[in-house]
């Protein structure tokens, strides 16, 4: 058995993060919420180092898959727990946070990563099979739990109605599985990366223990990321309103900083010419987001009778058609170029801009 070989600052940054978190009780202040954010960005750099520490060992597409559904759950845990906090804002809560996620990582990281990743190597290939996999199944779920409850005539409102939620709750479920069936088992071989340069592809992968912790690692630093960035929300709230922007700004901070670490991991696999990794991350990610929340708000709508609104408005349908009209045009030939990158962090800027100016 290999013996454990993680760098230090991995392991010491989420255990000092959780004795931050405890001291809050201790009383806070200006300098500590500062200390809290530092220890925060140090378990999202220990987090993406601890996700590819584990996908070297069991492989792709298994290692992004994990990471995609370890921050998933959690963010559906720090969803449902506030809807079952209470509070006016509760019904749109699901549907600003899923959209908010799907934006950032289909424009704003899958953007950058195409970005960096052609300026540094002009043109990288990926198997156009895996990514054409995601993004029907992506759109499907999409349209029918953001755009259609718009169009429904049940309920008043852009929500649906009992049935309507669980039917709709059930069929995302249905995709998504029917998806990580075709991405494990079925069609593996269209989610695998191209042969790369990078050293780190031909190494030795880590024994059994290492891998182990790093899996528990980066359990504690995705939860601890989740936890502070819920601790800090109400800070960066007053400093979003004492800034003259509106309160919708607070949910995509939030939502960026929970996606930190794929988006950190997706940046740096494009960065070393594995371009198929960062989409595989990006575009699942995005997929695991909203077909694993919106199922799970549902089942708590349904069971505590809370209402939820689904329906995104009219300005928010155009930016979302837009994004995935231009995301599937770019990934249609199975190659990336500098323009692709540049067209696509344009449309998430002005996804921030119409927050901030809507």
């Amino acid at each position: 058995m290999k013996k454990l070989s993680l760098p230090l600052w991995t392991i010491a940054a989420p255990l000092i993060a959780w004795l931050a978190y405890f001291g809050i009780s201790l009383g806070i202040g200006e300098i500590y919420k500062f200390f809290l954010g530092a220890a925060l960005i140090a378990s999202v750099l220990a987090a993406v180092h601890h996700a590819e520490v584990v996908a070297h060992r069991v492989g792709e597409p298994f290692g992004t898959l994990i990471l995609a559904l370890a921050i998933t759950i959690i963010e559906v845990a720090l969803i449902v727990s506030i809807m079952l906090s209470g509070g006016p804002e509760i019904a749109m809560l699901a549907r600003d946070t899923v959209f908010a996620a799907v934006m950032i990582l289909l424009t704003g990281i899958t953007g950058l990563c195409l970005l960096v990743g052609a300026i540094r190597f002009k043109e990288q290939t990926f198997t156009l099979q895996g990514v054409s996999a995601t993004l029907i199944t992506l759109t499907a779920i999409l349209v029918l739990t953001l755009v259609l409850p718009n169009h429904t005539t049940g309920k008043a409102g852009p929500s649906f109605t009992p049935v309507q939620l669980g039917f709709v709750a059930l069929i995302s479920l249905v995709l998504y599985g029917a998806f990580v069936l075709v991405q494990t088992v079925r069609h593996r071989d269209y989610f695998l990366p191209k042969e790369s340069q990078d050293d780190e592809v031909h190494a030795d992968p880590p024994g059994v223990t290492t891998a182990v912790a790093s899996m528990l690692l980066l359990v504690l630093c995705l939860v601890i990321v989740v936890i502070l960035a819920k601790s800090l929300a109400y800070d960066i709230e007053v400093a979003v309103i004492n800034a003259g922007a509106p309160k919708s700004l607070v949910g995509v901070i939030i939502a960026a900083v929970v996606l930190l670490p794929e988006g950190l991991a997706a940046y740096k696999a494009a960065k070393n010419n594995r371009i198929q990794t960062s989409l595989n991350l990006a575009l699942g990610s995005a997929l695991a987001s909203i077909g694993l929340t919106i199922p799970a708000v549902a089942a708590v709508s349904m069971l505590t009778d809370l209402t939820i609104t689904l329906g995104i408005d009219d300005k928010a349908t155009v930016l979302l058609f837009l994004s995935l009209f231009t995301v599937t045009i770019s990934l249609a030939n199975g190659k990336t170029n500098i323009l692709q990158g540049i067209v696509l962090l344009v449309i998430f800027a002005v996804y921030l801009f119409t927050i901030i100016s809507p």
